[in-house]
């Protein structure tokens, strides 16, 4: 199994974690990825840390599609990627439609349509087999629509692109799974119990059925977010966790339409959920943070002393033999990664 960095996106003033990121590379991390949300962006920071870096590769987990058209985020991905000498991974995502619509000033639209037609016009310019041309719900190149002038014509890119950059996709619900292992070379679940791979599975097979050509979790990489607080008192390492779990489960989302809450649902938490929404919405953050279950944390986290977390390890190196987990994309940072590369390289 290989390990990954979550390296986020800035707070307030704008900041890269350079002094762990090389640390992360030194102690033989494959990956480390940027984000965004509605500050900095995910591309800028991937590209300054390749610029510093030697072998690690670096990815972007999240880029939000709706943010860009798919020509403008494939030039970027071949870009970083011919700069880089192929350490640029391509991370997409939907994001929600508070951001999209309240931030990028667009219409969510359908999310998997959009996947599926976002990643087949990216992959026709990196093939540059043929002129690109796409007729879908979201996307129509060349555009023929309101206000156009007629003057579009069929083009391909003139940077040579790689057919062998790799695509993933952020998702967690059942038809999200399908559709990444359908159209992507990997997935980002949010969080994971790493003995609980039969929530993807049938949703997986689906989506390598529908690819054809005999995919399988062979040609596909599960990499899921891993947070890690190492420390002696359990608690306060599983309290910024469950902080950020409530808002997830219990305000990312209306009532009725929380990706995150279904989730939750299905790692065998309904009750819980369902209170952790209620608080939330309700405006009762912190005690929605305190109905995160000590268990849900314990599934999906690694929190507690070096012994504690060495331990839990076993179950994720058990998910890595089994093909289930193929990288672990560690948020948190810090004393801890010594120990994971220990355990885990």
């Amino acid at each position: 199994m290989k390990l990954g960095l979550l390296a986020g996106y800035s707070p307030a003033t704008m900041s890269v974690p350079m002094d762990l990121i090389k640390e992360a590379e030194s102690l033989g991390f494959s990956s480390v990825w940027t984000a965004e949300a509605w500050g900095s962006d995910a591309v800028s920071p991937a590209a300054w840390i390749l610029a510093q870096t030697e072998k690690i590769h670096v990815g972007t987990a999240i880029m939000q599609m709706p943010g860009r058209t798919p020509a403008m985020t494939a030039m970027t991905a071949m870009t970083l990627y011919a700069l880089s000498e192929g350490r640029f991974i391509l991370g997409l995502g939907p994001s929600g439609p508070q951001v999209v619509e309240g931030w990028h000033g667009v219409a969510y639209g359908r999310p998997l349509t959009r996947t599926k037609e976002y990643i087949s016009i990216i992959r026709t310019i990196l093939a540059r087999e043929e002129r690109l041309t796409h007729e879908g719900y979201h996307y129509q190149i060349p555009y023929r629509g309101e206000g156009a002038t007629g003057l579009g014509k069929p083009l391909k890119s003139i940077l040579h692109g790689d057919p062998a950059l790799q695509i993933y996709t952020a998702s967690i619900s059942p038809k999200g799974m399908e559709c990444a292992g359908e159209v992507a070379d990997g997935v980002f679940p949010v969080w994971m119990n790493p003995e609980r791979f039969d929530i993807f599975d049938e949703s997986l097979e689906k989506g390598f059925a529908k690819a054809g050509g005999g995919k399988s979790l062979a040609d596909f990489e599960v990499a899921p977010f891993v947070t890690t607080i190492m420390g002696d008192d359990v608690e306060k390492c599983r309290a910024p966790i469950k902080a950020s779990m409530a808002l997830y489960i219990g305000g990312m989302g209306a009532r009725g339409k929380n990706f995150y809450n279904d989730y939750a649902k299905r790692l065998g938490y309904e009750e819980a959920a369902v209170t952790i929404q209620d608080l939330y919405l309700d405006g009762k953050k912190a005690e929605a943070a305190a109905a995160v279950p000590d268990a849900l944390i314990d599934d999906v986290a690694l929190v507690g002393p070096e012994a504690r977390i060495r331990d839990r390890l076993q179950i994720w190196k058990e998910a890595g033999r089994k093909g289930h987990v193929g990288s672990m994309l560690i948020g948190g940072g810090g004393p801890s990664l010594a120990v994971l590369a220990e355990e885990m390289l």
